[in-house]
C-alpha cells in the first residue's frame, strides 16, 4: 500500500499496544517502523532494472523479517528517544508498527514474499487498493485523537474499524470474483485463470481479467450495496507467449531470461502492445478499469537479445 499508510498502520498498532504516557512517542516509533520495510525500493542495479521489480515487498515484508526489521528500526530511532524510552519500550513499539508492513500489502494485489523463505510464492489477497482515503483517513483520525488525548484505546478502535474496513474489501472481493465467472459463463469462454482486483481508493469498481482462447478479457465490474452486479465491457488481447511471439529470441540470450523474469512478477498476465512494438505489459494494472493497454512493463530490443 502507500507509504504514508504504511506508517499509520503501524502507528496505530503501536499506539494501541502502548502505555498512556507513551501514546505519542509509540505512534511516532510505530509510524517510522512501519515506512522501514519499503526501504527495499533501494535495492537497484544500473545493469539489471527487473532487479527492483524482483526485491520489492520481498524479504523485508516476509514475517521472518519482522523481529530483524524492528531491531533495524529501534536502532536507527534509539539515539533520538533514548532520554525518553528505554530501548526495549521502543523495540516493542517497533515490532508492532514493522509487523504490520507484509501483511498490509498482502491485502493488496501487487503481490508480497509473506512466506518466504518458506516460499516464492507472492501473496495478494486484493482486498483494497494500493490507495484508499477511507482507510488512511480512519487510521489519521483514530492516532492524533490518541496522541491529543493520550489515550490509547482510540488506536484500538482505529485498528477495528481498518479491520472491519478490510473485512468489506474480502466480501467484496467475493462478490466481484463470483459476478466475473458468471459473466465469463456467459459468455460461453471456458473455465480458465480469473482475477479481480479493486480500483483506486474504492471497493465499489473492480477490475476483472479472466482468460480464455488465448486471450485475455477485460471487463469493469460496479458491486454495490445491493441487487445485481453492473459490468462495464472492455476488451480482449491475445495472452503473450515468447515462443510463439518472439520465435527470433535465442533461448539462451539475456533477453530471454528478463522476459521470463518479467512473466514470473507478471505471474504470466503479459500482453503485447501493438501500438508499441517492442513492449510488454502487465494487463492486471490499466488507468482505466476496463482498459487493455497495460499501466506499465518493460520495453526490449529484440536485435539485441544479449542486453538486459
Amino acid at each position: 500500500m502507500d507509504i504514508v499508510t504504511q506508517g499509520l498502520l503501524g502507528g496505530a498498532l503501536a499506539q494501541a499496544g502502548s502505555r498512556q504516557r507513551h501514546a505519542r512517542l509509540a505512534a511516532l516509533v510505530g509510524f517510522g517502523a512501519g515506512l522501514l520495510a519499503d526501504s527495499d525500493a533501494f535495492i537497484k542495479s544500473a545493469s539489471d532494472p527487473l532487479l527492483t521489480l524482483e526485491f520489492h515487498r520481498h524479504f523485508t515484508h516476509a514475517l521472518v523479517f519482522i523481529p530483524v526489521g524492528a531491531a533495524i528500526a529501534a536502532a536507527l530511532l534509539w539515539p533520538f528517544l533514548r532520554r525518553r524510552l528505554s530501548f526495549a519500550w521502543i523495540y516493542l513499539y517497533a515490532f508492532l508498527g514493522y509487523a504490520t508492513s507484509g501483511f498490509l500489502d498482502a491485502c493488496t494485489s501487487y503481490g508480497t514474499h509473506l512466506l518466504w523463505p518458506f516460499t516464492e510464492e507472492r501473496i495478494a489477497w486484493s482486498i483494497i487498493s494500493i490507495f484508499d482515503p477511507v482507510f488512511s483517513l480512519t487510521l489519521i483520525a483514530a492516532i492524533v485523537y490518541g496522541a491529543v488525548r493520550r489515550r490509547p484505546a482510540a488506536a484500538r478502535v482505529g485498528i477495528a474499524l481498518a479491520a472491519a474496513y478490510l473485512g468489506l474489501g474480502l466480501v467484496q472481493h467475493q462478490r466481484a470474483e463470483q459476478a466475473a465467472g458468471e459473466l465469463a459463463a456467459a459468455r460461453g469462454h471456458a473455465a480458465g485463470r480469473l482475477v479481480v482486483k479493486p480500483t483506486m481508493g474504492n471497493l465499489l469498481l473492480w477490475r476483472s481479467i479472466h482468460e480464455s482462447g488465448g486471450a485475455f478479457h477485460v471487463d469493469a465490474i460496479r458491486i454495490g450495496a445491493a441487487g445485481p452486479a453492473r459490468i462495464y465491457p472492455g476488451r480482449s488481447a491475445p495472452v503473450f507467449q515468447v515462443e510463439r511471439d518472439l520465435p527470433q529470441v535465442p533461448r539462451d540470450s539475456v533477453l530471454y531470461d528478463d522476459i521470463q523474469r518479467f512473466m514470473a512478477f507478471s505471474e504470466g498476465y503479459v500482453v503485447a502492445d501493438p501500438r508499441r512494438p517492442g513492449e510488454l505489459g502487465d494487463v492486471r494494472y490499466a488507468m482505466l478499469p476496463n482498459a487493455i493497454s497495460p499501466l506499465w512493463g518493460i520495453r526490449f530490443d529484440s536485435a539485441a537479445p544479449q542486453r538486459h
